[in-house]
């Protein structure tokens, strides 16, 4: 499966950053020709991508293919992203002495990744990602012009090397199985600005060393064997804007100053950890985030009344937690998140929330497309605040304690696809009005008390 890391800023990264040619000329364009051609040898091309690689056509005006103006012209840039190709990456790549871009993601290429590559040292960016390379990453430390390494979505072991080039600014490792610990070398890496290493097997604590970092905007570090608690150290990195942590085993609690410290975080997500103790309110002064998950811990207490401070959000996650809710001011939550007017998923399911739903349910976001309040123990009638959403696709109710009957205008929610009620004491007949949902693809009704027919569409 083809690996994406949250939000997708990666290979956009790795495109956007480039440098100007500060390389001289080593050869001359007859080795660049001859280099290329056992590059296509060493590959099958089924979409025919490479179709234009033929003397025909000076070498420079093949497909993918980029030259410097000036002469001698030699190759300073081999993209080909995309194209179905099959094979191993040939060593002979490695003669392309001025190449700056090698941008070969989303193919087919296997076996390892050539060592030789490590030799260009006019190399800028490197990008190898979603194919089926094996093996070690090799040594790039003689590129010393590298500032964006993407090898992300691949079948690389081993440990992460410990002499990537200084200036690298995107380096991206993740969905390999990659092995060891995130070494301290990092720390020397001060213009870096994206590390994504999720979907490995890395163990051990997160380093102190990414506080050192004075560009650091992207950490994406989930999905591995990571343990101890939250990372103080990163609290130093006020340019974070994503820290992705979820699914790994942290523990402890959230620093009570987090917002304080990371004001310029757009999304945190934590989810599938350890964590426990209660929300910390300071993530209001984070006012850019627009993605908040932090379910499948242990978090307590009550939700803060100021969350609806965050009005950027889009995706607040509290799901499968511990948080409560005794009385009408611990909702008042709920009162606060009307201001967040690009919410689009909110999850509180599988909690300890008690009582009835307050109606400012009915006050959520326009736009709001998720709608998941399930294993609580909620009470009272079907939550009549759910007749203002208008957008929703996903509702989910079920294993709760709601009482009396479907009300007709669920009917009218014309987009929903999924309606979970289950295991719950619903009562009466359901309403006619189910039969106009057209999109409806489940409808969970077991565990109730319903007479009657289902209606017919």
């Amino acid at each position: 499966m083809k690996f994406i890391i949250v939000g997708q800023f990666l290979l956009v990264l790795l495109v956007a950053f480039a440098n100007v040619d500060t390389c001289s000329s080593l050869y001359g364009n007859e080795t660049d020709r001859l280099s290329l051609l056992e590059f296509k040898k060493a590959t099958v091309d089924p979409l025919r991508s490479l179709m234009s690689w033929n003397d025909s056509t000076h070498f420079c005006y093949w497909e993918g293919v980029t030259c410097r103006a000036k002469n001698p012209r030699q190759v300073i840039a081999l993209q080909l992203p995309d194209k179905g190709l099959v094979g191993k990456i040939s060593p002979s790549l490695a003669n392309l002495t001025l190449l700056k871009h090698l941008l070969l993601q989303t193919n087919k290429f296997t076996g390892q990744i050539p060592p030789s590559l490590g030799n260009l040292h006019c190399l800028q960016r490197l990008v190898l990602s979603n194919n089926t390379l094996q093996g070690i990453i090799p040594s790039f430390a003689n590129c010393s012009n590298l500032i964006g390494l993407g090898l992300n979505g691949n079948n690389l072991v081993g440990q992460i090397p410990m002499d990537f080039p200084l200036n690298l600014e995107v380096l991206g490792l993740g969905g390999n199985n990659l092995t060891g610990t995130i070494p301290d070398y990092l720390a020397n890496m001060t213009a870096l600005f994206l590390f994504e290493c999720s979907s490995n097997n890395i163990q051990g604590n997160i380093p102190n060393g990414f506080a050192t970092l004075p560009r650091l905007q992207f950490l994406s570090i989930s999905k591995n064997k990571l343990v101890g608690t939250f990372p103080q150290a990163i609290l130093n990195t006020s340019t974070l804007a994503s820290l992705v942590l979820s699914f790994n085993y942290l523990t402890g609690e959230l620093p009570s100053n987090l917002g304080k410290y990371l004001p310029n975080l757009q999304e945190i997500t934590l989810a599938n950890n350890l964590f426990q103790g209660h929300m910390p309110p300071s993530l209001i002064n984070a006012s850019q985030l627009s993605l908040v998950d932090i379910s499948l811990n242990s978090f307590t207490g009550v939700v803060p009344s100021s969350i609806g401070k965050l009005t950027k959000l889009y995706k607040l996650n509290l799901g499968q937690n511990k948080l409560e809710t005794h009385s009408d001011q611990d909702w008042e939550f709920m009162d606060s998140l009307a201001n967040c007017t690009q919410l689009q998923i909110f999850s509180i399911a599988s909690n300890f929330l008690e009582g009835h739903v307050p109606a400012s349910l009915g006050n959520l976001s326009s736009q709001l497309d998720t709608l998941y309040l399930s294993e609580n123990k909620l009470s009272g009638s079907f939550p009549s605040g759910i007749e203002n959403l208008t957008n929703l696709t996903r509702l989910s109710l079920y294993n709760n304690r709601f009482t009396g009957e479907i009300p007709e205008w669920l009917g009218c929610l014309k987009k929903l696809q999924t309606i979970w009620l289950y295991q719950n004491n619903f009562t009466g007949f359901l309403p006619t009005s189910l039969s106009n949902l057209s999109q409806l693809g489940q409808l969970l009704l077991r565990s109730n008390k319903f007479g009657g027919l289902i209606p017919q569409a």
